[in-house]
């Protein structure tokens, strides 16, 4: 490994990648459970020994949908979002509740049941973890092409917010411009759009 000649650091090479190591737990103790989402509060040791409170936020994992129309225009759906108390445009997704499912089945599953929509070419575009400073929650987000409507006979009755929905297409380059001026901050949805920018533009 290599000092950085003039700033702290080293200088890492196209390998790089993050690493499984961790740290021992000396103690877990669970504070919540529900069939959606867990907490509990982990005793980290750190390499001299030291102990950490640690809590940790255990969702079900999720899936995220980048849809694109034959005219190059991008799924968003505006949900009610209560934690933040705003409307966010958001690509269609949702988490892995359903027992046995694989991402690929629950993204499927998702873009119907949010759009009435589906795909008919499905690509893997994305692997992310959603906030590893205290959740384990991880993400897959999906690029799906070749769209047709639901028949109307098998579409989902949505329900709560998931009801008052609404779907928009918007440009692609016009997504990307709204996520850089900060108009979309769903992080899944901001980071599905500039993915999709960057394999565009190898």
């Amino acid at each position: 490994m290599t000092a950085h000649p003039s700033l702290p650091g080293r200088l890492a090479d196209a390998s790089v990648a993050d690493s499984d190591q961790s740290w021992p737990v000396a103690r877990s103790e669970a504070i919540y459970d529900s069939p959606y989402i867990s907490l509990r509060n982990d005793t980290i040791v750190d390499p001299s020994g030291d102990e950490h409170p640690r809590a940790v936020v255990q969702p079900n994992g999720a899936v995220g949908v980048l849809a694109i129309d034959e005219d190059d225009r991008v799924l968003l759906v505006e949900q009610y979002r209560h934690p933040v108390g705003r409307r966010l445009l958001e690509l269609p997704a949702g988490t892995l509740d359903v027992a046995g499912e694989e991402p690929l089945e629950a993204a499927v599953r998702e873009l119907a049941e949010e759009a009435d929509i589906i795909a008919g070419e499905w690509t893997s575009m994305l692997h992310l973890l959603a906030t590893p400073g205290y959740s384990t929650e991880r993400w897959e987000v999906f690029r799906a092409t070749d769209l047709r409507p639901v028949p109307e006979a098998d579409r989902t009755e949505r329900e709560a917010e998931e009801a008052d929905m609404i779907q928009w297409w918007l440009p692609f380059d016009q997504a990307l411009a709204a996520v850089l001026d900060g108009r979309i901050t769903d992080s899944m949805t901001v980071s599905g759009i500039l993915a999709a920018h960057a394999l565009r533009h190898p």
